[in-house]
């Protein structure tokens, strides 16, 4: 008997070791790649989340040139929504905004990247120029513009489009719609890497596969839903999260200005403010497992149909 369970025990020991090493094949250069990443996050950033989290559950004052912390539980995250008059307003109102420019800004950069994609002269200078957004309108230069009033486009009162908003869409959807539009310079400038991303990949797409459709009596319409579309699936999942972590992050971000606001109030302090950072994280987590979700079902149904 025990000579038969040593041969089952080493084939089942042999199938596991060949299944690593295929693994190791597949993910292992991904793995190298991110190891950098990973050794950088350990030394510098995972002591001040894991601070900035314990934090959240205490109330922190400042005394004798040391932080104290007195034990609060959960009590500042239910202040954050049952107390607070603003942090809940100005949550949902950004994701309202957000929701409506992330996808205009991924299908705006796609459309482009197919036009910068095409094969006429001067074509890396048109590529430059939708790039030099992402170099110069960044931090305290956008801030700064946005002040001026240069981020911003006067054609909502030129043609006096919020009151035509506001009678067909609605109250509660107008404000966000009408937010976007008098910001729609935004779209330009946090387009410039998705539209980078979407060349490359466009540029992964044989050519002959094209010539292959064409022959067949494709339309360029035909071809974009059948074959660039599809193809394009893994670099839209790509733009849609850098877009969400870009706009999330935006230097005139009301609920991070909110935050920011509190870290230095009396009445609330570091704890409080840990506390909303984390709950406004919470949610961004959330969008981006939906978003992919989202984006996996569409993936593997369009599989599925092939």
């Amino acid at each position: 008997m025990a000579a038969n369970r040593n041969p089952d025990r080493n084939s089942t020991r042999n199938r596991r070791m060949e299944l690593w090493k295929y693994r190791w094949k597949q993910y292992g250069v991904g793995y190298i790649f991110v190891l950098p990443w990973l050794l950088g996050f350990c030394a510098f950033m995972a002591f001040p989340l894991l601070t900035s989290f314990f934090m959240s559950f205490h109330k922190v004052s400042i005394g004798g040139g040391a932080f104290k912390f007195d034990w609060v539980g959960l009590l500042n995250y239910r202040n954050a929504f049952l107390k607070d008059n603003v942090f809940p307003v100005e949550l949902i109102l950004y994701f309202q905004e957000m929701l409506l420019i992330i996808p205009i800004i991924v299908i705006f950069a796609l459309l482009v990247s197919l036009l910068l994609n095409q094969q006429f002269p001067l074509r890396f200078l048109f590529r430059g120029v939708f790039f030099l957004p992402v170099i110069f309108a960044t931090g305290q230069v956008l801030t700064e513009l946005f002040a001026q009033g240069a981020g911003e486009l006067p054609f909502l009162d030129q043609y006096q489009l919020e009151p035509l908003i506001k009678q067909y869409v609605g109250p509660q959807l107008a404000d966000p719609i009408l937010s976007v539009l008098s910001r729609s310079i935004v779209i330009l400038w946090y387009s410039g890497v998705q539209v980078i991303i979407f060349i490359a990949g466009l540029q992964t797409i044989p050519r002959a596969v094209y010539e292959a459709v064409w022959i067949d009596g494709a339309s360029p319409w035909d071809s974009f839903w059948k074959i660039t579309l599809p193809s394009m699936m893994p670099f839209i999942s790509l733009c849609t999260l850098y877009t969400i972590v870009e706009l999330f992050t935006y230097p005139l971000n009301p609920v991070i200005r909110h935050i920011s606001l509190n870290m230095f109030k009396a009445d609330t302090g570091y704890g409080y403010a840990n506390a909303l950072a984390w709950s406004y994280f919470g949610f961004v987590i959330i969008l981006i497992g939906l978003t992919m979700l989202f984006i996996q079902r569409s993936m593997r149904q369009r599989r599925d149909v092939r």
